[in-house]
């Protein structure tokens, strides 16, 4: 393989990394309907450490307005409300004895428009997280030209690289699209 391919194949991997971070980061802002991921994060305490919710429990949607999450154990009912008042996400949980239950609020118009700029930041990070792979496999077409890699094989590899970046640009602005659509439809 030669260097121009190894700066596009990192090129690629760090682009691929980005727009999958974005992803994950999209699907934490909620856009209004009840999602077991919106409880991504949260930590528990039992037995002395603490461990993520999903490993103490099952956590369900049953509906649009409502997460219910079944303890595998009763007496952790108590430490999973406490970690999801702790975990400050806007949430009040109630528990009827079986079940901690988390009635998800309508969203306001204005909070709608704060979680749309709250996912055009997190595109942003993206975008930046792509131009920076971007300079970087620049710089190293570059170096491995001065190192004597041919001109037409340095002008082919840039080539490539922009089509790469521009690729990976498409699918972040699709995703912040699609959050923006799925946050602003009531």
């Amino acid at each position: 393989m030669s260097d121009a391919a190894t700066f596009i194949t990192q090129l690629e991997d760090l682009d691929r990394k980005a727009v999958e971070h974005l992803d994950k980061e999209l699907v934490k802002i909620r856009a209004g309907r009840a999602n077991p991921s919106m409880l991504d994060g949260i930590r528990v305490e039992y037995y002395g450490s603490e461990v993520p919710l999903g490993q103490v429990s099952n956590v369900n949607t049953p509906d649009a307005r409502t997460i219910i999450i079944q303890p595998w154990e009763k007496k952790m009912i108590d430490p999973i409300e406490k970690a999801i008042m702790a975990a400050n996400l806007g949430f009040n949980p109630s528990n009827n004895g079986e079940h901690v239950i988390i009635a998800v609020p309508m969203l306001t118009e204005e909070r709608r428009k704060e979680l749309v700029k709250m996912a055009g930041r997190e595109g942003e990070h993206a975008r930046v997280s792509i131009r920076g792979a971007r300079q970087k496999a620049m710089e190293g077409i570059k170096k491995a030209q001065k190192d004597g890699l041919p001109e037409d094989a340095a002008k082919s590899a840039e080539a490539e690289v922009e089509k790469i970046t521009g690729i990976y640009n498409k699918k972040v602005d699709a995703l912040i699209a699609q959050k923006e659509k799925e946050i602003m439809t009531v």
